[in-house]
């Protein structure tokens, strides 16, 4: 797999949350994937992104375009130092919410890309990464 591309932008405000779901928007449009596709990834992006400034207080969007052969893809990778997650099988749970939200956040966005990948530990903040394949 060939990393075609790169970048990063930080997530430290609402607007930051915005600004990430119109750069996943035109990374996918640019990467071919189909409109299901874009949507399903910039949906991800939103809750992910909300739910590391929220729980996380903010942190770095890195982006990047991939080929494996003839597939083109995107994987986003979202990391704070916040807090990390205290019990990552119960935050895992659908509906199960540490705030006021309703406990779909990181359930529903692993159910929304092709590849889910979470590291947490209390204290040590939180990675995630995500993939969708056109």
């Amino acid at each position: 797999m060939n990393i075609k591309d790169q970048g990063t932008r930080p997530i430290v405000t609402e607007q930051d949350i915005v600004l990430a779901r119109q750069a996943c928007r035109k990374l996918a449009q640019d990467c071919g994937l189909r409109l299901v596709a874009q949507t399903k990834l910039v949906t991800a992006v939103s809750e992910l992104a909300r739910n590391m400034l929220v729980y996380g207080g903010g942190g770095d969007l890195h982006w990047e375009i991939l080929e494996d052969g003839l597939r083109k893809g995107i994987r986003i990778i979202f990391h704070d130092e916040g807090p990390g997650i205290a019990d990552l099988q119960l935050a895992m749970t659908d509906g199960w919410t540490s705030g006021n939200g309703l406990g779909l956040g990181l359930t529903g966005a692993k159910r929304l890309v092709n590849e889910f990948d979470i590291e947490t530990a209390p204290g040590q903040g939180t990675r995630i990464s995500i993939t969708q394949w056109s």
